[in-house]
């Protein structure tokens, strides 16, 4: 029986536009202005700084050379968990300041307060760093959905994409594999959460529904049917 959920947030609660056309450009707009002002007197930035200067070889007092690589990695979307944690800051102050609302599909804010009076454990796992999740999910257009989870997860317990992240999430929550269902839009997230023995379902929100080995639903009112047969 599945007691435990795990979601995905990008393409699956959430759209991939909302954080590719609005987030992504938010912070890359706000980001020098926010790093000139804060990287000395506060010490969050200052150690998130310091690994973005550890991993390009960039100075560290080359503040602005050290933007210009943050810049970089956002125009690449990479998965660099110092930039996950600044832009994450940046976006709580858009947030706190009414200037981001975080989207949430109308599906996934039904059925995410359904599964949480059910008694379901509510979990996210995402790239974005757990303050930009808390943040989304804190100031949707829905309201805040919070409270319905008991843990997030980000690039700190390992790669998206690999199965010893699963198992040390399993480890964390202390709960058997099968007792989990990962949500995520991602194939090989999937597979990776699979080989860790979790059970998972594959959200394809868009175009054709493609021949998979494993379960596959448009939306969240698809997966409860799989819930209600487990």
């Amino acid at each position: 029986m599945i007691r435990v959920i795990l979601t995905d947030i990008e393409g699956t609660t959430s759209s991939i536009s909302f954080v590719h056309d609005v987030l992504f450009p938010y912070a890359s707009e706000h980001l020098p202005d926010f790093i000139r002002a804060q990287h000395q007197e506060n010490p969050a930035v200052a150690e998130q700084l310091n690994a973005v200067a550890e991993k390009s070889g960039v100075a560290r007092e080359d503040v602005d050379g050290l933007i210009e690589v943050l810049q970089g990695w956002i125009r690449e979307d990479r998965k660099e968990t110092s930039l996950k944690a600044l832009q994450g800051m940046v976006w709580e102050q858009g947030y706190q300041q009414g200037e981001l609302k975080g989207h949430i599909y109308a599906d996934a804010a039904d059925y995410l307060q359904r599964w949480h009076d059910r008694g379901l454990r509510l979990f996210v796992y995402s790239s974005g760093s757990v303050k930009a999740q808390k943040l989304i999910f804190g100031f949707t257009t829905e309201g805040d959905f919070t409270p319905f989870f008991s843990g997030y997860f980000d690039t700190r317990i390992g790669g998206k994409k690999e199965a010893d992240s699963y198992r040390n999430i399993l480890a964390e929550l202390g709960v058997e594999a099968s007792t989990v269902l990962f949500l995520s839009d991602v194939e090989a997230e999937l597979e990776a959460a699979e080989e860790a023995g979790m059970k998972t379902a594959w959200l394809v929100r868009e175009g054709d529904l493609p021949e998979a080995g494993r379960f596959v639903a448009r939306d969240f009112a698809e997966v409860d049917t799989l819930l209600q047969k487990r």
